[in-house]
């Protein structure tokens, strides 16, 4: 892929501490770029979409912390932009969130790629990869597995995953779930580019409904799910949001510690 400039080794990436979560400052382009750049090189990267929530999440845990740290981290919605802007004066270059990035990342590529899916409800990986196929003729996807296996499958998932060692392994187990399971059984061995992606096979499986795209200009999307599963989502939402502003409040007055 041709980039307009040179993109920086990924020990060289501007992150911004948000709650004590670095996240990069990455345009869509760059990041684009940078898993171009690990795909081509069969070199490894750990992917995570950081949102207000798993801010929230980490805040409160060191070792999720310790463990987001070997990842790039992209910046997903219009929490972390707030954080961003109280805590260093501007929001993120791009807001990259996994459920338009993957799709992004699987249409740039030129070479044909494997990908496998782990994750989610019985059948719903399935129906995802159907959809994935349709949209990405050029590449292959394969289901590795659903999100409820028992922890005796656990080794041969991961045997068939070294022996596939695929370009591109998504995980959708949901944070913080998905994070800890790709930083504890995840290396070069299993895939280039191991992504935790939340929500994005039931969105692609019809399962929950995405919002419109009105909504999501507005950034939105956050209310509307809010609507759609209140049961479900209500403490991320209502409870998670003001928390998290107010997280990002007393580290811009009182200092990072007070924040956790």
């Amino acid at each position: 892929m041709a980039l307009a400039t040179a993109l920086p080794p990924r020990s060289d990436i501007a992150k911004r501490d948000i709650g004590g979560v670095g996240i990069a400052a990455l345009t869509r382009e760059a990041a684009l770029g940078l898993l171009d750049e690990a795909i081509g090189g069969r070199d490894h990267v750990k992917l995570a979409f950081c949102n207000a929530h798993l801010v929230n999440l980490a805040a409160g845990d060191a070792e999720l912390r310790r463990a987001l740290a070997d990842f790039l981290i992209l910046s997903d919605g219009i929490g972390v932009d707030i954080g961003s802007r109280l805590l260093y004066g501007e929001s993120f270059p791009a807001n990259l969130n996994g459920t338009d990035f993957i799709p992004a990342l699987l249409t740039m590529q030129a070479r044909p790629l494997q990908v496998m899916l782990l994750g989610g409800k019985p059948g719903v990986a399935e129906r995802a990869a159907v959809r994935l196929a349709q949209d990405h003729k050029a590449h292959r996807f394969e289901v590795l597995g659903h999100g409820y296996f028992m922890p005796a499958e656990e080794p041969g998932l991961l045997l068939r995953l070294r022996e596939a060692r695929p370009d591109i392994l998504l995980v959708a187990f949901g944070n913080p779930l998905q994070e800890r399971w790709i930083a504890g059984k995840i290396d070069i061995r299993h895939a280039s580019v191991a992504a935790g992606v939340g929500a994005l096979f039931d969105f692609l499986a019809g399962e929950v409904e995405r919002a419109p795209e009105a909504v999501r200009q507005m950034r939105l999307e956050w209310l509307y799910r809010l609507w759609l599963e209140p049961g479900r989502l209500w403490r991320r939402y209502v409870l998670g949001n003001p928390a998290f502003l107010l997280r990002m409040l007393r580290i811009r007055y009182f200092g990072r510690r007070s924040a956790r």
